[in-house]
């Protein structure tokens, strides 16, 4: 139970890290009016970028509803270029066709999530309107903005970006939004997850000149991953006394030996084995039960924590169920390491060796006199 709760907590921060925090740039830099991309671009070009800066794009982001099929959904609306773009973020892995250069083949072409595409009922090469509630006022009013855009791409993460995300050229997006040849903000992917600082400090330097909001990953996944880090070892310790209910489990059960074998230690304290001989039998005795146990259960917890995805991931599909709709991924993940099997299984022998020490000790302080008496 220990290796396989460990497993999961171990799954769960490794898709974070290596999936939602590689599609998600590390910090953002949002400017209070459209940021001059071309100024900056030349700027950028000319000043020294920080040996911990990967690299730096600009985007275009709005709130957009999807139409398609009499069906509405909201979605986050993101303007990219495809070269600066795959240099803050690894979102062309999880692309069903090779690159962010499709979406440069026509105007006004959409790469989409692929559970938003489902739930809209469109597929690549379908067209969906997308509108902008925050129109342009008339005298009668606000009317919303709204253009076709063409499905070139699905993006399939199998995380919330599926259900949320929409991408077009930046380009497109300038249009749409009406930006002209401005920004929203800069994004930039970092070397070190945590060591955001030298990336804060170049983003402030590069848009001193303008009005900026600053933020980075931790502030929407950063006391999530904290949780899991803290769950991991709270979990380790709470379940470590299942391990200690085992122990004395083994306790009892030495003692039960030692009362039906009280006749034959006799005999061999008889014999001239010593207190220690004893106590080294026994010793021995419970450390091999203890051995096996550890080893069958670190056999089948390592077993269920390799097979639980595929099991979770049939019964989605033939039992509908959707356990993990709530998460930020939409799947169960596992990810047993050798480091948790030796620390379970070192912790769990180090409470078995102190287990048997009392039943050991127990045996070796029989007296053939009083065992024998009415032999």
């Amino acid at each position: 139970m220990l290796i396989l709760v460990l497993s999961v907590v171990n799954g769960f921060e490794r898709e974070l890290r290596e999936r939602v925090l590689s599609l998600l740039p590390h910090v953002t830099a949002v400017g209070a009016r459209p940021i001059t991309y071309e100024d900056l671009a030349e700027l950028r070009s000319l000043s020294r970028t920080p040996a911990g800066v990967l690299g730096v794009a600009g985007f275009v982001q709005g709130t957009v509803l999807l139409s398609a099929n009499a069906k509405i959904k909201g979605a986050s609306l993101t303007g990219v270029d495809p070269v600066d773009y795959r240099q803050v973020s690894e979102i062309e892995r999880y692309l069903t066709k090779p690159g962010l250069n499709v979406l440069a083949a026509e105007r006004f072409s959409l790469i989409l999530g692929e559970r938003l595409a489902g739930e809209l009922g469109i597929a690549v090469g379908d067209e969906v309107l997308v509108v902008l509630p925050a129109g342009a006022l008339t005298p009668v009013g606000a009317i919303p903005r709204q253009r076709r855009f063409k499905v070139v791409d699905l993006l399939r993460s199998e995380s919330q970006l599926d259900s949320q995300a929409a991408f077009t050229l930046l380009a497109d997006a300038q249009r749409f939004f009406r930006t002209g040849n401005g920004v929203h903000g800069f994004q930039l992917r970092a070397a070190d997850l945590f060591e955001l600082d030298s990336g804060v400090t170049y983003l402030q330097d590069l848009l001193a000149d303008y009005q900026v909001r600053i933020t980075t990953w931790m502030r929407n996944y950063g006391n999530l991953y904290q949780a899991i880090a803290v769950q991991k070892l709270t979990m380790f310790v709470l379940l470590s006394f299942l391990v200690g209910v085992a122990a004395f489990n083994l306790v009892s059960g030495l003692m039960m030996i030692v009362e039906q074998r009280r006749h034959d230690i006799a005999v061999l304290r008889t014999l001239g084995a010593g207190s220690t001989t004893i106590v080294l039998v026994f010793a021995l005795l419970g450390t091999l039960l203890a051995a096996l146990g550890i080893a069958g259960g670190l056999a089948l917890g390592g077993f269920i924590a390799v097979m639980l995805p595929k099991v979770y991931a049939w019964a989605s599909v033939h039992l509908s169920l959707n356990l993990m709709s709530q998460y930020f991924i939409a799947y169960l993940p596992t990810d047993p390491r050798v480091s948790d099997f030796v620390n379970v299984g070192v912790a769990s022998l180090v409470l078995a060796l102190c287990a048997v020490i009392y039943p050991a000790v127990r045996a070796s302080k029989l007296l053939p006199s009083r065992v024998l008496a009415h032999e």
